[in-house]
Formats: C-alpha cells, structure tokens, sequence
C-alpha cells in the first residue's frame, strides 16, 4: 500500500499577475516585429512609413496571438497594420469625418445629440485601429480628464437636459481607475445625470484591464452603467475576453458591441453572423454596426452602401432580430445616428 505523504511545509512559490499597465506598456509597436512573430515579412514592403509616423502602431500581445499565424488576409491583422494603401488622397475622406470639432461645447465635451454628452476623455487607446475616425482629432486640445474634469463637469452641471454622459476616446479605460473615480465622484453630485455609458475596446483587446479595482469602481456607481464595447470579428473574442465581459455583468453594467462595416475584416454573412453569435455566448448584444466614417486614410476599408444593405438584409434572413445589429451611419449634424 501507498501511504499518502504529509503535505510539505514549502510552498510553490506564488507569481502575481501581470498587471494591465505593463501590458500596455509592453505593446507591439513595429510592424517590422509584428510581421516577423507572425511569419510574413513579405508584408513589409506594403508597410506605409508615412503612416506609421503620422498614426503610430499599437497592438496588446494578447491580441496578437489571436491572429492567425501566417495568414496575410487575417482580419485582426488588416484592422491593425499601416498599409500604403493608407496613403492614397481620396476625395471624401477627411480629417474630422464626423464634425466632431463643431459639435465641441470645449474641454473635450461633444453634445452632439439631445439628453446626452460625450466626453473625450483621454487621447490614449491600446490599440490604434487603422479606421479610426478620431486619427486625426486635436487631443492636446480636446481632453475632458485635463484640470481634474472641472470644465466638464461644470458644462454638465449647468445642462440639466443631460441625463446620460458617455466617456470615450480615446479609450476611457486608459485612465486609471482612481482618475476615473475622480470624475464619477463629482457626477454622482448632477441628479439629473441618471445613466453612465463607457465606449471602451479595452475589454476586447486587454481584458485583463478589467481587474478587482475597476470593478469595485463599477459596482459602486449610482448611475445605471452601460459599457459598449467594440468588437468587429468572432476571432476577437476568446475566453479572456468572454471572462472580462462576464465581470463586467455581475458588477451590474449592461453590455453591447458596436462595430464597424470593413472591407477584408468582416464583409460576408458568415463573418456578421459568426460574431453576433460569439458575442451573444459571450453575454454581450449586438447593437451597433457602422458604416465606416470617411475617415482620411480609411477609404480601403469602405463597404459601399448598397453592399452593406443587402448584406444586413441577409443576415436579418439568417438570424434572430435580437443577434442582429442596427446598420448606421453618422452624419455631420444629424440629431441621431442615421438609418443606412
């Protein structure tokens, strides 16, 4: 017989997890290294030097290694990497794609729609999505978390037709959680702002940014919290980030994806239907998809209108109206977002 052996007085030594800002910290940021990890230094002669300057490469590792190796056409991939194609001038495609500068009521405040603020909080993001309708916005200019949020808080305390602020970016959750609790502090003060909405991508690209902190924060807000996250394919989403959305849940917030229409990223039914279906087991719904903002450099990304019609018009043949998003657009002006 075994006789079962006491138990060692040593214990395993215990590693604490890496933290999310040295994740952060530790990003790809040269498509020369992202290539080689992923076995296709062929695409390094299609690698915009222009572009790499004027809108820099980020990418989490963890993202990374959700890529497929050896894949050029890899949708995780194209959403990421400066390509010449980035360089093309075309008519249509400009700076500010969704007049986000005339709609600025100042310290990085945009009141845009009625009953609601949107406050860029911060420049920074984890990743720098090549799309990206605010590549070329003024941060140094526009950045509500600047002077301790007290602008923006006071243009909010002075509307009492605001009963809803959304913070974005940037990426709201860049800020660490006390200079977030610093603003969410001062706003529980406003009792006319009875809903908080977070537009943030770092649950889908760092998810380990959703951590204990973050969360108390989450749980102890008066304001009914909505966090939308911003997902484009199935691929994005593997357990980590079905963990991070999950925490999200029980901390009380209402959580959503919008996405955005892209050309080689998402652009069949299969590709839609493959991530509504991955968001709904994730515990997320489908809210959101976007035409592309016309973004300057963007414009290999876009999806004609009348291609993105009839693609939502299948997937509505193919899926529960619940698992299908609302196809829209932005327009300059608009009281809402626009119907496709």
């Amino acid at each position: 017989m075994i006789t079962a052996q006491p138990p060692s007085s040593q214990q395993e030594p215990r590693h604490a997890p890496v933290r999310w800002q040295q994740l952060w910290r530790d990003a790809i940021r040269e498509p020369a290294e992202l290539l080689d990890l992923l076995g296709l230094p062929q695409l390094a002669s299609r690698v915009s030097a222009t572009a790499s300057i004027q809108f820099a490469m980020r990418v989490p590792r963890g993202f990374a290694a959700r890529m497929r190796h050896g894949d050029p056409d890899d949708p995780l991939l194209r959403q990421v990497l400066p390509l010449d194609e980035e360089d093309r001038v075309v008519p249509g495609f400009d700076l500010d794609a969704v007049g986000d500068l005339d709609a600025s009521g100042g310290a990085g405040i945009l009141h845009k729609y009625e009953g609601r603020a949107l406050l860029v909080a911060t420049g920074s993001c984890a990743i720098h999505c090549r799309y990206c309708f605010r590549r070329h916005f003024p941060y140094g200019e526009q950045t509500a978390a600047a002077g301790q949020w007290r602008e923006s808080l006071d243009y909010l305390a002075a509307d009492p037709s605001i009963s809803e602020v959304l913070l974005s970016g940037g990426d709201p959750l860049s800020l660490s959680t006390p200079k977030l609790a610093e603003f969410t502090d001062a706003l529980a003060r406003l009792p006319h702002v009875r809903r908080l909405r977070l537009h943030t991508r770092l649950p889908v690209v760092l998810p380990e940014r959703v951590d204990a902190e973050l969360l108390a924060w989450l749980s102890a807000l008066p304001q009914r919290v909505v966090v939308v996250i911003h997902a484009n394919h199935a691929n994005e989403i593997d357990e980590s980030v079905a963990r991070a959305v999950a925490r999200l849940r029980d901390a009380g917030a209402t959580v959503l994806n919008q996405a955005v229409l892209l050309r080689g990223v998402n652009d069949s039914v299969p590709a839609l239907a493959d991530l509504s279906d991955r968001l709904f087991d994730a515990g997320v719904l489908p809210y959101y998809l976007h035409l592309l903002d016309r973004v300057a450099g963007s414009a290999h990304f876009e999806v004609p209108v009348d291609e993105a019609k009839q693609l939502h018009e299948m997937l509505s043949a193919r899926l529960p109206g619940y698992l299908v998003p609302r196809l829209v657009r932005e327009v300059a002006g608009a009281p809402a977002k626009l119907p496709a």
